[in-house]
């Protein structure tokens, strides 16, 4: 047996928080070697936080990050133990993003980037070049950075390229996030050149499902070929749209050993695994054909280590034995990644809460549920039982409680309840007008007391009748506009004068609320606006989707809704089915003579939600335009006789209503109509967790 303890992260680093992100990454180091390993690996440029876009085109910014260097070499945190440290690193005037490996106050090797991630949501391509020389090395001269030099021992270069660090007893190699979604890998040329453990650290954001992608990618790594597989991930919202979902992940000839959490309220998590080098080299040994073709695979460059991987007896009892791998739902997934990415805006922004104007809709219901689940996990995070701390989470558990207080603005606060903490937390308001039904008001009032929100509610006629009356002041026809002509720009105008002075209140009261309770600070305000009504552009140009953040920006509708029926059947809120099961309505247009609602969503789009969300996937997920999606709706959609089963909608499983050719054309060109003339409409949306 040859045992060996390797240690991997999650880590919430903050862009260009080098103080903060070196002190986490210090202590990563310091739990991993608690762990007994000598090889750490952490994420994608951790030292600068994965998110400092146009900050990378700084000079400041590559200066600070060897200033990080110097200061973890010096204080010893190299030590006797293998540091995999991403940061960004320029070489004859062209910037990469690079792994930087530490050992003994030394640098072993610089290995940049070479498959750079351009699409989607990242652009690194704007900010970094990809190493296009393949496995050589070329001479780094390091900078003159203060402290650098004496750090290093007078160490005055380092090899820069893509090579493997071969120590007595292992060889180590990486493979840099995207470089594991390409088609050809750098892991297969690894391995079949006989590394046995390949590091991976990532920048990976948190997407629907994405976690089963990465699975089975790093299984397939380390399965084809055996050796171990090492994947490093941030953890948190780096101050964009994008929420890191951590799950760092050690596997072993295609088995997982470890998994760490996917959403946490925390700053630091190591997790390690110890593998046997002898399995594998047994079961490469057993693959003839992987044999084959590394007879013939071109070597890889190494740079020596002196060190030793490979741990005594007393430090290493048995190899790590397999886990299955913890997949979430989508409503789960949807529980917790927009919450913990609301923690970290709402402690980094320096505000007192978050405010919601609350509508007893589902898009409100939804984002306001977040904010609650978010106090939840915040709470039961400080409340852990002292049983189950470790020096790592006690240390964790401390900065939350800090952080709590400061917030709140209460010196020795500590929450035992989501209510207690909500209440101080989140505000919401009911903003009726005249044409506002007592079902959603008694909705909403529910929804906040289930949640344990602090609520009010207002009626803000007296503003929109103001405003009016400001109109008439400029009017030559001095027509009073009559929201009863439907259809008319004085209609679309009176509805219109509702939805936005919404949000200009929700704003004057997020300022105010503090002040009025005696305290200081204002709130951030939510936005409640769905990802489906955003394509289509069905909502009102700075109405209540205008705020500081929306939590359900790249939500359906069809999935807010699973979700909120998960909250009601697994928390026991009842007052989110009476949600689900309402008629979506604006609320804009006047009542009937009953006082019952006349306005419907679905009717107003011409479309229902279901329909809205496959029309939404067919464009963004299938790339359609008008002419294929309606080829593929014909199929799906389309009358084909008697005997057939209605098709079922795959966001919602509710049957889908036979159409003919006619009809889904004219719900296609429907569809791209408004999604053509409303695009300006998009230039104003709020930032929302992708």
């Amino acid at each position: 047996m040859r045992l060996v303890n390797v240690a991997t992260c999650n880590l919430n680093q903050w862009a260009m928080d080098f103080e903060g992100n070196l002190a986490r990454i210090k202590e990563s180091i310091a739990v991993a070697r608690e762990k007994g390993c000598k090889l750490r690996l952490g994420p994608e440029l951790e030292v600068t936080g994965y998110c400092c876009e146009d900050h990378f085109f700084e000079e400041d910014t590559f200066v600070h990050a060897w200033e990080c260097v110097a200061d973890l070499v010096e204080t010893g945190f190299t030590d006797g133990i293998i540091v995999d440290l991403g940061m960004p690193v320029r070489h004859r005037g062209v910037s990469y993003n690079c792994r930087v490996f530490l050992l003994d106050r030394r640098i072993l090797l610089i290995r940049p980037k070479m498959h750079l991630a351009d699409d989607g949501n990242y652009r690194e391509c704007r900010w970094f070049t990809g190493w296009t020389r393949g496995y050589t090395l070329q001479d780094y001269m390091l900078p003159g950075v203060a402290g650098l030099q004496e750090a290093l021992k007078g160490q005055a270069k380092a090899p820069f390229g893509v090579a493997a660090v071969a120590t007595r007893d292992a060889v180590i190699a990486s493979e840099s996030c995207e470089e594991l979604f390409v088609p050809n890998s750098p892991h297969i040329a690894l391995s079949l050149d006989g590394i046995d453990i390949i590091l991976n650290g990532s920048g990976s954001h948190h997407q629907m499902r994405k976690l089963h992608t990465r699975f089975d990618l790093m299984k397939s790594a380390s399965s084809k070929g055996g050796g171990t597989y090492v994947y490093a991930n941030h953890q948190g919202c780096d101050g964009t749209r994008l929420y890191f979902d951590g799950s760092a992940m050690i596997f072993n000839n295609g088995e997982l050993l470890v998994q760490a959490s996917q959403f946490a309220i925390r700053d630091v998590e190591v997790v390690a695994a110890t593998v046997d080098l002898a399995d594998i080299a047994a079961y490469r040994g057993s693959i003839a054909s992987r044999n084959v073709q590394g007879a013939s695979t071109p070597s890889i460059p190494r740079v020596d280590a002196a060190i030793a991987l490979a741990c005594g007896n007393a430090t290493c009892a048995s190899a790590s034995l397999p886990i299955k791998p913890n997949f979430l739902t989508g409503e789960e997934e949807i529980a917790r990644g927009p919450p913990c990415w609301l923690w970290d805006y709402v402690r980094r922004s320096g505000q007192k809460g978050y405010f919601v104007p609350l509508s007893g809709g589902a898009d409100s219901a939804s984002t306001a549920t977040l904010t609650a689940l978010m106090c939840q996990y915040v709470v039961d995070h400080i409340n852990t039982p002292e049983a189950v701390r470790t020096k790592e989470l006690s240390r964790d558990i401390a900065i939350t409680i800090a952080d709590v207080r400061r917030i709140v603005g209460v010196p020795n606060f500590h929450p035992r309840t989501r209510e207690e903490l909500c209440s101080k937390l989140l505000y919401t308001c009911y903003m009726g007008t005249q044409y506002s039904s007592e079902e959603t008001r008694s909705r909403a009032a529910k929804l906040a007391e289930v949640l344990g929100a602090t609520h009010r509610e207002i009626k803000i006629d007296g503003v929109t009748d103001s405003l009016t009356q400001v109109f008439m002041q400029a009017s030559v026809s001095k027509r009073v506009p009559d929201i009863r002509n439907t259809g008319t720009p004085e209609n679309i105008a009176q509805q219109n004068i509702q939805a936005r002075s919404r949000m200009v209140i929700a704003y004057h009261m997020a300022q105010l609320i503090k002040w009025d309770e005696g305290s200081s600070g204002s709130l951030l305000v939510l936005g409640s606006s769905n990802v489906d009504e955003a394509l289509r552009g069905y909502y009102t140009k700075y109405d209540c989707s205008a705020a500081d953040i929306n939590p359900i920006g790249g939500i359906s509708k069809v999935d807010l809704k699973r979700f909120l029926i998960w909250c009601a059947e697994t928390k026991g809120w009842a007052p989110h089915r009476d949600v689900v099961e309402a008629t979506p309505t604006a609320e804009l247009q006047p009542l009937s003579d009953k006082g019952e609602v006349t306005q419907s969503d679905e009717v107003e789009m011409g479309m229902t939600y279901d329909e809205l969300s496959i029309f939404g996937a067919l464009r963004s997920y299938k790339r359609c335009g008008p002419v294929s999606m309606f080829t593929k709706l014909l199929h799906s959609w389309g009358r084909s006789g008697h005997g057939v089963e209605s098709p079922r909608s795959p966001t919602s499983g509710h049957v889908v209503k036979r159409y003919t050719p006619v009809e889904i054309a004219e719900k296609v060109k429907r569809f791209f109509r408004f999604y053509a003339i409303n695009r300006h409409k998009m230039t104003t949306l709020t930032p929302s967790y992708h």
